[in-house]
């Protein structure tokens, strides 16, 4: 028997929600109350499948089914180019994704490090990375002389094969951290 709760009570990244069989997580919630009109509230969503963003309404005393995740802590072993290759760090156990629903976490994951596997079922649907990971600059340029004005950057490469932005005393091999959620320098590791 699923757990229903009210649509007001539904908050940011807290609710799963199943909507035509579609598995969503909600991103934002707005109420609008009118003087002559039921109380309007809108989700915006994102399903957890497809990853497409999309706006739901509903009026103030509808219910929605709530779906449970599980959540499974996993190491990254390799990717084959079509598909990424995850080992269940308990049973030793072995799940594949496939690498086109994985592009934007690869820039962050190198091998041996953990993430979490999210679970509906037995269906994978994606993977958690931690908010900030600490990655190697494998390739930058030196920093030039009195080129110090307005907090400039330069490009480094990190062991990923990500390219982001550091500021100009980030030397080859050493450690920087990165957000997951933006893919911007965050600080030295």
């Amino acid at each position: 028997m699923a757990d229903y709760v009210g649509v007001n009570d539904l908050g940011p990244g807290r609710n799963f929600i199943d909507e035509n069989n579609d598995i969503y997580t909600v991103l934002d919630i707005s109420h609008n109350k009118t003087a002559m009109a039921k109380m309007k509230v809108k989700l915006k969503v994102k399903n957890l499948r497809t990853g497409v963003i999309k706006e739901l309404q509903y009026f103030g005393g509808d219910k929605k089914a709530l779906i449970f995740l599980s959540k499974k802590s996993m190491t990254y072993l390799y990717d084959d180019g079509s598909d990424v290759y995850f080992m269940d760090n308990e049973t030793y156990e072995q799940v594949s994704i496939p690498s086109e629903r994985l592009k934007w976490e690869m820039n962050f994951i190198k091998e041996n490090s953990t993430a979490t596997i999210t679970y509906y079922e037995n269906e994978i649907l994606g993977i958690e990375l931690p908010v900030k990971v600490a990655l190697k600059v494998v390739h930058t340029d030196d920093a030039v002389k009195g080129d110090t004005v307005n907090n400039p950057q330069k490009d480094a490469e990190l062991e990923t094969g990500y390219v982001i932005k550091v500021p100009m005393f980030i030397k080859n091999g050493e450690m920087v951290t990165v957000r997951t959620d933006t893919g911007d320098y965050d600080g030295r590791a």
